[in-house]
């Protein structure tokens, strides 16, 4: 059974060390889709002058933009690092590089998909890096390795970066310490996503840090329990239709019939998700196209 590990202490604004080249500092945003709020990483030895990687600076809040700055202390910046472009990830990177000077790195954003459907309000739409990485690419910096390892399916443009001398993995919201990841259409995609965990499970990555919550020691037991839970909705969404439930309203009413209200809109879009990659598929059709309150069929 997938179980997240809830016990966790922001200590927002001071950074905390988790290993001999990674420390995290915690924005002060929580939101029942952040947990605690956004973890930045600093990555490079902790005691020295040689230059240093930030993952995700988050959201561009000045407390978090001082508290980052403050413990930096002048040490030189020398990479910016972008898991995606959601608000909560990549605003401060250009407040950030103001700062130190670095160069911002991530995947291409162009490809993305946007509707009119208020649907992305979420997505930060200005964001541009200065170089786009792509899959399997390695940049090296003074002590320490990056990868770029491309998992879409939360966004099509979501990175995970894997520290090669630690063996970890900075996982973003691909794979989270405390929850589900969302997937919304149209740039999230349930088929992409399920096939991005697939692709983790044949790296041999030691422990996860993801942006929201704790550091995950056991990745493949996780994702293996992720890609259970997935498998285990889209059984729900079977049996919820065959007993008469044929729009996602109605639908997320039954199988999210625990969870409150406020959060029904967000399951939908997953439930959405779940519905394209299962029309896609060959086990759901639709009347139309694939949206909230289209009617839904087995095949």
């Amino acid at each position: 059974m997938l179980k997240f590990d809830k016990n966790f202490s922001p200590d927002y604004g001071n950074p905390v060390s988790l290993s001999p080249l990674i420390r995290r500092i915690v924005a002060q945003n929580p939101s029942p889709f952040t947990f605690h709020g956004t973890g930045t990483y600093i990555v490079g030895p902790e005691d020295g002058s040689s230059p240093l990687a930030i993952i995700d600076p988050g959201p561009a809040m000045p407390s978090h933009l001082h508290a980052l700055e403050k413990h930096l202390n002048g040490r030189q910046v020398s990479h910016i690092f972008i898991t995606h472009n959601h608000m909560d990830h990549s605003p401060a990177a250009h407040p950030l590089q103001q700062i130190t000077g670095a160069d911002i790195y991530a995947f291409p954003v162009d490809g993305q998909t946007w509707s009119d459907n208020h649907t992305e309000e979420g997505l930060d739409k200005e964001f541009r890096p200065d170089h786009e990485l792509a899959d399997g690419e390695i940049i090296h910096g003074d002590g320490w390795t990056i990868e770029a390892v491309h998992t879409p399916g939360h966004l099509s443009n979501h990175l995970c970066f894997a520290l090669h001398e630690e063996k970890s993995l900075f996982s973003g919201d691909h794979v989270m310490g405390w929850s589900t990841s969302v997937v919304s259409p149209p740039d999230g995609h349930m088929g992409d996503y399920l096939q991005s965990l697939e692709q983790l499970l044949v790296r041999d990555d030691e422990i996860y840090y993801p942006t929201h919550g704790n550091p995950i020691p056991d990745p493949r037991q996780f994702v293996e329990g992720l890609i259970d839970h997935r498998k285990q909705r889209e059984e729900q969404i079977l049996k919820v239709i065959r007993s008469g439930a044929q729009k996602i309203p109605d639908m997320v009413e039954i199988i999210y019939a625990e969870v409150p209200s406020y959060l029904h809109p967000a399951a939908a879009r997953s439930v959405l998700a779940h519905l394209i990659h299962m029309a896609e598929t060959k086990r759901v059709k639709c009347d139309g196209e694939a949206e909230v309150n289209s009617v839904y069929e087995l095949i």
